[in-house]
């Protein structure tokens, strides 16, 4: 930037003068600027609301496999780290079960999808409608 000139008018206001280069960079600088602003203020506001979601976000590694086609079931007991075998043990429910309700060919009732919510310790509204 070239050093800008200083004028004060007969009224007493100081003008600057600076080529229209220097004006162009200004005008850039401060359309990034509230652009920058702009974003961070999306960005807190996404924050302050996926802080008072509580347990209704899901985990990041949840939502990206349901992203690549897994059912929630399966994704929440991926996440977890579980077997459907170590499920079905830590539920009492057959494992078949668990692979129907895994692939969506049979429905649970809300009892027994808060019983699985609560050994995978999910909050059970994320299983049970």
């Amino acid at each position: 930037m070239g050093e800008p000139q200083f004028i004060r008018t007969p009224s007493g206001d100081e003008l600057v003068v600076l080529t229209r280069a220097d004006y162009d960079a200004l005008l850039e600088a401060l359309t990034e600027a509230e652009e920058y602003a702009a974003d961070v203020a999306i960005y807190d506001a996404r924050k302050a609301e996926l802080a008072g979601a509580g347990d209704a976000v899901l985990p990041a590694a949840v939502s990206a496999a349901l992203l690549r086609g897994a059912r929630l079931l399966e994704a929440l007991r991926d996440w977890r780290g579980m077997t459907q075998t170590r499920l079905a043990e830590a539920t009492g429910l057959a494992q078949g079960y668990l692979s129907d309700l895994e692939r969506g060919r049979r429905q649970g009732t809300p009892e027994t999808l808060a019983r699985i919510a609560a050994a995978l310790e999910v909050p059970a509204k994320w299983l049970v409608g």
